[in-house]
């Protein structure tokens, strides 16, 4: 059994508070430096007091993430037992896996992703570091999300189909094509956005 320390204290974090508990760790408790955040027991600077921890950062922002991932602690992962997770997959750490998803064989997952309630990853994806695939997503087989890229709710990616870093897939994109340039990608078939 481990012991968990959230950094954040938002909705998102209050949900890996709910899979640390239904995996049988202990949740310590969130530190935010928020302070209407009225659940954390305190800020992220007092990290250093729970050197016995593990780690999760249960922040949305990508960049946030990566600028926490900095810190010299032991992370931990989050994996809801409700989940169907191949026994050849790799899931880096700090890591979530909501409930009701599907990892299936030989996907790696990279450090401090977000694999959001529902969504379907199937067999051999690369999911980069940062990532977030949202609730309900959808991707086909042997595709690559590159670093801090978001795939929106109810988005589909068909199979063998790579996505550059930091590319925002917006909600219930088809993507059939490679993307190749960092921007936001709506619509179906999936468009890049121009301002």
């Amino acid at each position: 059994m481990e012991k968990i320390v959230i950094l954040g204290a938002g909705g998102h974090a209050h949900v890996i508070a709910d899979i640390v508990e239904a995996e049988g760790n202990t949740f310590v408790g969130f530190l935010d430096d928020d302070p209407s955040q009225k659940d954390a027991i305190g800020k992220i600077d007092d990290y250093k007091k729970y050197k016995d921890c593990k780690f999760i950062i249960g922040i949305g922002s990508a960049d946030v993430r990566e600028k926490l991932s900095k810190l010299d602690v032991s992370w931990g992962k989050a994996i809801h037992p409700s989940a169907i997770v191949s026994k050849s997959v790799s899931i880096g750490e700090g890591s979530v896996v909501m409930p009701k998803v599907v990892i299936n064989a030989r996907t790696v997952i990279g450090k401090h992703c977000i694999i959001n309630t529902g969504a379907i990853v199937e067999h051999d994806n690369k999911i980069g570091d940062y990532a977030h695939v949202s609730v309900g997503a959808k991707l086909g087989g042997t595709v690559t999300l590159g670093k801090k890229a978001w795939v929106g709710i109810g988005a589909s990616i068909i199979n063998n189909v790579s996505i550059c870093d930091k590319a925002f897939i917006g909600a219930g994109a088809t993507v059939v094509n490679d993307i190749k340039e960092e921007g936001t990608y709506v619509g179906v078939p999936a468009r890049k956005l121009v301002k």
